[in-house]
């Protein structure tokens, strides 16, 4: 359990900075809850926080299975709509990675958007130097670390320090962690079957756990785990790491798990 400041009065180390929330096909469809808790959380810390409407899909979709030449006008897109901000925040390993690994190679001119870009807990910690942000969320969570947020941006243990900082929290490890969900974007419709094995094997690791609720920092894995998880009627929540960061104690901590 952490004992950082009281809930909501976390410094605001982001005074200053502009900030584009680029939120994912994703969250933009399924889970806009996400979004707006992105948005409260860095505006809670000072940071000040724009939704430039023309973003789009990043181009994952296509350039991973092959269609390279359908994804450069998205990237296209994509860097015009984020030129002028200081910093690219998304709730999102997987798109950030996709970004910042691929998008340079695609498309050379949006190399300067890519290298502003940054998943959430990136952000946090490393730009605005911050582990405890001032939140309160009094359950038993465990974590699940995303291939690419794993892999492909390493984030090391950026999300467990800030889980650790949550007033109430109490935070228990998951075994096989770092081990694939199953979903893996469209791996899940190739080969459904394999996806749906390795979907359940991860929701028994979770519920062995003994958690009230399983975060990630994609809401796509958290999709996956969660749909397992329910298809089982297990009553552990899935919740996405910035749903747990942007609660505090006036705002209301008892999170149904990510949701519109």
């Amino acid at each position: 359990m952490a004992d950082g400041p009281a809930a909501g009065r976390a410094a605001r180390p982001g005074a200053g900075l502009r900030v584009g929330l680029f939120v994912t096909c994703v969250n933009d469809t399924l889970y806009p809850g996400t979004g707006r808790a992105v948005v409260t959380l860095l505006e809670r810390l000072g940071v000040a926080v724009d939704f430039p409407m023309e973003q789009s899909c990043c181009g994952q979709p296509q350039f991973n299975t092959g269609y390279r030449r359908a994804a450069e006008p998205l990237v296209r897109r994509h860097a015009r709509a984020f030129a002028e901000y200081d910093y690219v925040v998304t709730p999102s390993g997987s798109c950030a990675a996709m970004i910042r690994d691929n998008h340079p190679g695609i498309v050379p001119d949006s190399a300067p958007v890519a290298e502003r870009t940054y998943e959430l807990t990136e952000f946090l910690v490393d730009v605005l130097g911050v582990t405890d942000v001032g939140a309160y969320y009094p359950h038993t969570v465990t974590y699940h670390p995303t291939c690419h947020g794993l892999r492909a941006l390493r984030l090391g243990d950026r999300p467990r320090r800030l889980l650790a900082a949550v007033r109430g929290l109490t935070l228990v490890e998951l075994p096989g962690a770092e081990e694939c969900c199953g979903f893996g974007g469209t791996f899940a419709v190739k080969n459904a079957a394999v996806s749906a094995a390795m979907g359940a094997d991860k929701a028994a690791a979770v519920m062995g756990t003994g958690a009230e609720a399983v975060c990630t920092v994609d809401n796509s894995c958290l999709m996956h785990i969660g749909g397992t998880l329910s298809r089982l009627g297990s009553p552990v929540r899935p919740v996405h790491l910035a749903e747990i960061l942007a609660a505090t104690a006036a705002t209301g901590a008892a999170a149904e798990g990510s949701s519109g």
